[in-house]
């Protein structure tokens, strides 16, 4: 297995950008797009997974990357929860909710099991 040399490669970057282009798309739309205060800080919690995930790698030192990981893997909860607030205030539908709750699910797991990984060889 090659070593990964780019953020960009990195498969959960790549899910955390798919979730953040939905969060966005969800946030634009009818009355959701009037809520400035949730809709926003959906965008940016979005935006914290994947910006943590690359600046995490760029730092190039496996206990800083760690440190990053835990900040997108938080900030993917944080993204989790407000959606349940976009559920419970009839912004979205309950199938939209599904779709970018395993999303974020999904990506959750990703960056959960890159940290692990990552903090197996920092202690080698």
């Amino acid at each position: 297995m090659s070593k990964v040399e780019r953020f960009e490669d990195l498969i959960a970057w790549q899910k955390a950008r798919v979730l953040t282009q939905l969060i966005y798309q969800i946030t634009q739309q009818g009355v959701f797009s009037k809520d400035f205060g949730l809709s926003k800080q959906m965008q940016r919690a979005a935006v914290s997974i994947m910006s943590n995930i690359a600046e995490g790698f760029e730092r190039n030192r496996p206990g800083e990357f760690h440190q990053f990981l835990s900040i997108a893997k938080a900030s993917c909860a944080e993204l989790r929860s407000q959606l349940y607030v976009a559920l419970d205030v009839n912004y979205i539908q309950q199938s939209e909710f599904n779709q970018v709750l395993n999303q974020a699910q999904e990506v959750g797991r990703i960056i959960g099991g890159l940290r692990a990984s990552v903090d197996i060889n920092r202690k080698e």
